[in-house]
């Protein structure tokens, strides 16, 4: 009698089990291969990362060079989370790139270096088509499959992927460029919208609106999810404004990126942010975050589940 009952009770207790697990809000800036592989301008980032709250870093591998694991080593014994980021295709693939296994498993041997070099995830960022590809509903099933493809190689290693997407793509697939956010839900870790103001169109307008352009770009690809993400996200915001940054004095840009860092932190179901700066310059930043109270990184404590 007591086996029925048993084999009745044990699928009962595995789906109402309860974990505990913590979480962090990640702070994070991007990097350059070069200014990783630099070693006064790395300790300068390391030593502001940690005055400022900022404990991740997204570093680029871009080429092999013997002096890429030593940095990453450097990283690590700071404290900082190491996100390594790789461009799939440059600009975006065209047809003919993006069905080349070849040019994917040359790909994967850069985020494979980077594994072994102690990456604590990888960042898929131009997997797409081209945005001068003209529209077609297979595109995003295309690069469906290359995500796919990477995301089984990657987790094997025990380390997770996330891919980086257009901000237009918090709101609906994009045709041109093959994301789907929806599709891609399944075979990612994390999602990082590049929700940069300057990119929405009319520009004048979503750049003069920082904090509502992110807010509400973040609380739709949410809402895609009704609420409940199967991914972490954590938003691309820029450190300035790229259409105005010549005639933006200082004090505008930190302004500028508090709006942003505010408009994320009002966003429901988000995990954090990364600053994007092709140059690297993040004075401004630093700056902000010293005026300012800004999330910790333990925001998120314990937080109890059923699974």
């Amino acid at each position: 009698m007591w086996k029925k009952w048993f084999k009745f009770i044990l699928p009962t207790l595995v789906i109402f089990s309860i974990t505990s697990f913590a979480y962090a809000w990640d702070k994070g800036i991007y990097l350059t291969q070069y200014m990783l592989e630099n070693p006064a301008k790395l300790a300068y980032l390391i030593n502001e990362a940690k005055v400022t709250g900022i404990n991740t870093f997204i570093i680029d591998h871009e080429y092999y060079s013997s002096h890429y694991a030593p940095a990453i080593a450097k990283v690590k014994a700071a404290g900082i989370k190491n996100v390594t980021r790789i461009v799939v295709f440059s600009d975006g693939g065209n047809h003919e790139q993006i069905h080349s296994q070849a040019h994917w498993e040359e790909k994967f041997k850069l985020a494979n270096d980077a594994i072994k070099a102690g990456a604590d995830a990888v960042q898929l960022d131009y997997i797409r088509y081209s945005s001068k590809e003209p529209s077609n509903p297979q595109h995003a099933k295309d690069v469906y499959q290359i995500i796919r493809w990477f995301k089984e190689k990657i987790n094997a290693a025990h380390v997770p992927m996330e891919i980086d997407i257009f901000g237009e793509v918090s709101y609906y697939p994009s045709m041109h460029i093959g994301q789907d956010i929806k599709m891609f839900a399944d075979s990612v870790d994390g999602v990082n919208p590049m929700v940069y103001p300057s990119h929405f169109w009319p520009y004048q307008k979503y750049s003069a609106e920082p904090y509502k352009t992110i807010n509400n770009s973040l609380n739709a690809l949410v809402g895609q999810f009704n609420g409940n993400t199967p991914f972490k996200v954590h938003a691309f915001i820029e450190a300035a404004n790229f259409h105005y940054i010549k005639k933006t004095s200082a004090a505008e840009k930190q302004k500028y990126l508090l709006k942003e860092i505010r408009g994320v932190e009002d966003a429901k179901g988000v995990s954090g942010w990364y600053v994007w700066s092709a140059n690297n310059v993040y004075d401004n930043l630093f700056q902000v975050l010293k005026n300012n109270k800004t999330r910790p990184a333990d925001f998120y404590k314990s937080k109890t589940v059923q699974k």
